[in-house]
């Protein structure tokens, strides 16, 4: 059997970023967990001391305290501040952008829908940016709301894939007169899932790696199912031999949080059964 990597996968831009300052802080601690990868969590807090809080009330006068990369709610970061730590902002650049674009509408008097899940950390620290705000994750959502304003301005979560928030989109155009369409997908995100999409339609069972609870990893997963059989591991422990019987071609593909020491374990793993 031979094994294919997809042709983008594994830690995107603002990962790097991410770890990269975490890495520079040793003896630190991040709000919440830095990224969705525990392993990688693991690592950082062994090799560089970096601690995980997962309350504001963890934090004691003079820490120094990361923000994770999928951001943290307004409020919350006003209270980190209040506590007189250091706070290094690790938060993705294309996640502060949908922060500032709420803020930014909600101040002209726009009704924002976000299309995520609405309890994603991501959306929780963009939603808390305006005023009249809506989380939705389907168009069937969308005919619960309650909107305060007639002018709508729409964002999605970074992770989500293109053409569900397209059809969000459309059903907002065709009830509104004036909907602002800001796409907020990250682009790293969107070649990881066409790449994929296209591996997955090659070859006889994929590999998904990454955090059981990544929101990019699991639309991996979604996509590649689709088409071919797939399993969402976290790393080659995972990994059982039944699954590659009369299998001649394996694919693998990995979450935006999935670090390249893990993908190479897991090659490694699949060649030697």
């Amino acid at each position: 059997m031979k094994v294919k990597l997809a042709k983008n996968y594994g830690f995107c831009f603002g990962v790097k970023r991410a770890i990269e300052i975490a890495e520079q802080q040793k003896n630190s601690a991040t709000m919440g967990p830095l990224i969705h990868n525990q392993k990688e969590i693991s690592r950082l807090k062994n090799n560089f001391n970096v601690d995980l809080y997962e309350n504001i009330s963890d934090v004691k006068k003079n820490d120094t305290v990361i923000i994770r990369t999928h951001g943290i709610t307004k409020d919350d970061l006003q209270t980190l501040k209040k506590h007189d730590a250091k706070v290094i902002n690790a938060t993705c650049p294309f996640v502060t952008t949908p922060q500032q674009i709420v803020k930014n509408m909600s101040k002209e008097n726009y009704s924002v829908i976000i299309f995520g899940d609405a309890q994603h950390p991501e959306v929780k620290g963009v939603k808390s940016y305006g005023e009249d705000v809506h989380v939705v994750k389907s168009i069937d959502e969308l005919k619960d709301l309650d909107l305060k304003y007639d002018k709508i301005a729409t964002v999605a979560q970074t992770t989500k894939q293109k053409d569900q928030y397209s059809e969000i989109v459309n059903a907002l155009m065709i009830r509104y007169k004036e909907v602002r369409v800001f796409n907020t997908i990250c682009d790293a995100t969107f070649e990881n899932q066409a790449a994929a999409q296209e591996l997955s339609k090659e070859v006889d069972i994929m590999i998904v790696i990454g955090g059981k609870n990544s929101s990019n990893t699991k639309q991996l997963f979604y996509i590649c199912e689709a088409n071919t059989t797939t399993y969402h591991i976290e790393d080659e422990k995972e990994l059982e031999k039944s699954w590659f019987k009369d299998k001649k071609l394996c694919g693998i593909t990995a979450g935006a949080s999935t670090p390249d020491w893990i993908i190479k374990n897991v090659s490694k793993a699949i060649e030697n059964i």
